[in-house]
């Protein structure tokens, strides 16, 4: 017998188990060392298909930098700190420097996660700006996308001469990845010209997604083509694109160009974080990771989605989320209310919603597959969105019962399982 330690929220699951019945699915090719301040700044000096930072910023530019929220690890603290003073040794002044959080529709940033997020010394130092994406007065449109997006964003990308985007790489699962164009939009965009990209996910005459629309999808995907477009209006002056590890670290880092770096960081994540299985399995144990992937239920979907991957029709998944601020959204069960994700679709296509299409997504594996939560949400919460909660891990085994082959998968939004059969 052999046990692992699954995250949950700040703290873990043990779990033992039999290796005869379980795979684990994880991903021990990428390096385990955090980079020291000095690679970081070696990155900043090459990145690619750019110029280096003393090239591109002068002392009299006003620079913003566009950092993720609380959802996203990013190691935004250790580089938001070197970006910082490296741009005040060019001679940018404090006082023209600015933070902005690409919250897109998620809840405002406390005050505790922006010392978290960026550290006392630049929180104390650089004025820093919320996103609101259903605040007019702080919106301004840029025109409209050849597919006839209406463009919003917040006004401060507009304000400064240059703008950086900083954002972590990961798997998304109808934009492809993380990272990147996903600063400017969702990230900064109003409410509207998200739910207008989004929306492009779905094909409302047959059904379902999109052609091109999936985890690791770039090309042809008319989500991820989409925000670029809208990208494009801002064109950023850098971009930084960080993979983190486990716990959080930045362990590659790809600078520049804000198209073609997040490309590379992108090739590398898929490269780096796929594992080949030679088929499904009945039975798949998914931890999200811990905080902050399992943040809340619309954040954990991730992992559940990347179960999903590895797990045969008919067959059962345990999610471990521990949702600490619950839903995500406190209108998220209003979806719920169709008896099938094919209701919820035609929901969404009379009255599109963000967060409508990831309960539908939820919904369409709950049909497929008998899922079990462990997590702090309330038990009626969880039956309405026809899932089965369980107090434990254990509990949920023993429901159904211990003799069934599976995988276990301790970050499951980081690895995409890719079945040859």
């Amino acid at each position: 017998m052999s046990e692992i330690e699954l995250a949950y929220g700040d703290a873990s699951i043990n779990f033992v188990f039999d290796e005869k019945q379980f795979s684990i699915l994880s991903n021990q090719s990428v390096p385990k060392k955090a980079l020291s301040d000095a690679e970081i700044g070696a990155a900043f000096d090459l990145p690619i298909a750019s110029p280096p930072l003393d090239e591109i910023f002068l002392p009299d530019d006003s620079v913003l930098l566009v950092v993720s929220d609380a959802t996203r690890a990013t190691a935004s603290a250790q580089i938001v700190n070197l970006l910082v003073r490296r741009l005040l040794q060019i001679g940018v002044s404090p006082a023209r420097i600015a933070i902005i959080f690409a919250t897109g529709i998620h809840r405002p940033v406390t005050a505790q996660e922006k010392i978290e997020l960026l550290t006392p010394f630049i929180v104390q130092r650089v004025k820093i700006i919320d996103h609101d994406a259903y605040d007019s007065d702080r919106l301004i449109t840029l025109g409209t996308t050849v597919r006839g997006t209406v463009v919003e964003v917040n006004s401060a990308l507009k304000e400064f001469s240059r703008i950086v985007i900083i954002g972590g790489i990961s798997f998304h699962y109808f934009a492809g990845f993380t990272g990147g164009r996903k600063s400017v939009c969702p990230g900064l965009a109003s409410a509207e010209t998200i739910e207008a990209t989004h929306m492009l996910a779905l094909d409302f005459k047959a059904g379902g997604r999109k052609a091109g629309v999936g985890l690791g999808l770039l090309d042809g995907n008319p989500v991820h083509e989409e925000c670029e477009r809208i990208a494009d209006m801002i064109a950023p002056a850098f971009s930084i694109n960080v993979v983190v590890d486990k716990v959080g670290r930045a362990i590659s880092l790809f600078c520049g160009d804000w198209r073609v770096a997040h490309r590379a960081g992108c090739d590398y994540y898929l490269s780096n974080h796929s594992v080949h299985i030679p088929s499904k399995r009945d039975l798949v144990i998914v931890s999200c990771g811990g905080s902050p992937y399992d943040i809340n239920l619309i954040q954990a979907h991730k992992a559940l989605e990347m179960a999903a991957q590895a797990c045969n029709d008919g067959g059962t998944i345990i999610l471990l989320a521990e949702c600490r601020d619950g839903l995500g959204l406190p209108d998220f069960m209003k979806w719920f209310e169709a008896t099938t994700s094919r209701g919820i679709e035609a929901r969404l296509h009379e009255c599109y919603e963000v967060n409508g299409q990831t309960a539908w997504s939820l919904l369409t594996k709950t049909e497929r597959y008998q899922v079990f939560l462990v997590s702090n949400l309330p038990h009626e919460d969880v039956r309405r969105m026809r899932i089965i909660p369980a107090a434990t891990l254990s509990d949920a085994v023993d429901q159904i019962g211990r003799s069934v082959d599976g995988y276990i998968m301790p970050r499951g939004g980081a690895i995409l399982p890719r079945p040859s059969s």
